[in-house]
C-alpha cells in the first residue's frame, strides 16, 4: 500500500496538466526548495528552476504575513507575466505542511478563475 501516494501523485499531476492552458506543474517543498515531482514543462520553462525561485516568493509572503501578524494563511499566489500565469498554492493538509503546488499556464489559453478552482480540487485530491 505504500505505493499509493506515488500513484496518486502521478494522477494528481496529470489532472493538473489537463487544466486548459497548463504548461507545467510541480510539487515543491518550500522548506528546502526541493522539487518533489513535476509534469509538463517546456524548453522555455525549466520547472525545477521556476519552482525553486517560487520557494523564495512563498517564504517572503509567509514572513510578511507573520510580521503583519495577520491571522490569514495563503490560499494561492498569482504571478502574471506577459504570456503566462504562475499559480502557487500551498497545501493545506497536515501531511502537506511545507509543500506547495506550482502551476504555470499559457495566459492566452487559460481561464484563470477555472484554473484556480481546478487547482484547488487537485490539491484536495492529493494524498501524501
Amino acid at each position: 500500500m505504500e505505493a499509493a501516494p506515488v500513484a496518486n501523485l502521478e494522477v494528481v499531476l496529470k489532472e493538473a496538466m489537463s487544466i486548459e492552458g497548463a504548461i507545467g506543474v510541480a510539487l515543491v517543498d518550500f522548506t528546502s526548495g526541493m522539487t518533489l515531482a513535476t509534469a509538463g514543462g517546456s524548453a522555455e520553462l525549466d520547472l525545477t528552476v521556476a519552482a525553486a525561485g517560487n520557494t523564495d516568493v512563498i517564504r517572503a509572503k509567509l514572513r510578511t504575513i507573520e510580521m503583519l501578524k495577520l491571522p490569514d494563511g495563503i490560499e494561492d499566489i498569482l504571478i502574471t507575466l506577459d504570456t503566462q500565469y504562475h499559480l502557487i498554492r500551498p497545501l493545506h493538509s497536515r501531511a502537506g505542511d511545507g509543500l506547495f503546488l506550482y502551476l504555470a499556464l499559457n495566459k492566452g489559453r487559460a481561464n484563470l478563475a477555472l484554473a484556480r478552482h481546478r487547482l484547488r480540487l487537485v490539491e484536495e485530491s492529493l494524498e501524501l
